[in-house]
């Protein structure tokens, strides 16, 4: 999903497929979501670099949007329906990883409370479709 500026861009091809996929399962309300394409793209590589929302650099749209967009389908479990669709779609099954933090140093303030919700859910969901996104785009290039 990364072209040459580093951004987190979907090609042509790739977008083909992932707007599919999310016209499917995506609320349809009175007015349409607003650059969609890119707004996708900015909630991908959120999730995929681990960056807080107001990182997300200019070129993917307005911070804003991405994160207004986020938390309003997290609410209507879009993300979670997106999910089956691309394993239904897709045939994958996406599994978890699992890191021996015993060698992992952290800054003392690191330890935090464990998050709750539909945000917690989707914010696993969406780093698990942001990864599929980027291995998409590397068996393209």
């Amino acid at each position: 999903m990364k072209e040459g500026n580093g951004t987190g861009t979907f090609t042509d091809e790739t977008w083909a497929i992932w707007e599919r996929l999310i016209e499917a399962v995506r609320p349809h309300g009175k007015t349409p979501p607003h650059d969609l394409r890119r707004t996708i793209a900015a909630i991908f590589w959120r999730h995929e670099n681990g960056a807080k929302w107001r990182s997300i650099p200019s070129e993917l749209g307005p911070w804003w949007r991405a994160a207004q967009l986020f938390i309003r389908w997290a609410k209507l479990g879009v993300w979670e329906r997106l999910f089956q669709r691309v394993q239904e779609q897709q045939g994958l099954a996406l599994g978890m990883t699992f890191l021996d933090g015993t060698n992992i140093r952290a800054h003392h303030k690191a330890a935090g409370a464990k998050k709750r919700g539909l945000l917690a859910t989707s914010e696993i969901i969406v780093k698990r479709l942001a990864a599929l996104a980027a291995a998409m785009a590397r068996k393209s290039a």
